[in-house]
C-alpha cells in the first residue's frame, strides 16, 4: 500500500497546492519549454509573474526553474517541497503544509 502512494505522491502534492492557490484566489497558469521543461504554476502577485514549483521527494533540486529564472529573470520564485521555510538563489522556499500562505 504504502509502495502504491509513493507512486502518487508528487501528483497529490501538485493538487494540494492548486487547491490552496484557487482558495487564495489565484488563478494559475502552466509553463512548459520546447525542451521539456516545465513549471508547475505560475502566478500573477502584484503585478509580476511568480513560477512555483512543487517537489514533494526529498530531492528537491529544480531544473525547470533554473531554465525559467535564467529566461524570465522574475523578481523571485517559490518552491513548495518537504524543507523548512527558508531563501536561497531567489527562491522562497515554502514548506508543502503551509502552501496556504503564499
Amino acid at each position: 500500500m504504502v509502495e502504491e502512494l509513493s507512486d502518487f505522491k508528487g501528483g497529490m502534492a501538485e493538487n494540494y497546492v492548486s487547491l490552496q492557490l484557487s482558495i487564495n484566489g489565484y488563478h494559475t497558469y502552466y509553463w512548459e519549454s520546447e525542451r521539456s521543461a516545465e513549471i508547475d504554476f505560475i502566478i500573477q502577485r502584484e503585478g509580476q509573474l511568480i513560477p512555483t514549483e512543487v517537489k514533494s521527494a526529498d530531492n528537491t533540486k529544480a531544473k525547470s526553474l533554473k531554465v525559467y529564472m535564467d529566461t524570465y529573470k522574475p523578481a523571485y520564485a517559490i518552491k513548495l517541497s518537504t524543507k523548512n521555510f527558508g531563501f536561497e538563489n531567489n527562491k522562497k522556499i515554502v514548506p508543502l503544509y503551509a502552501a496556504f500562505c503564499i
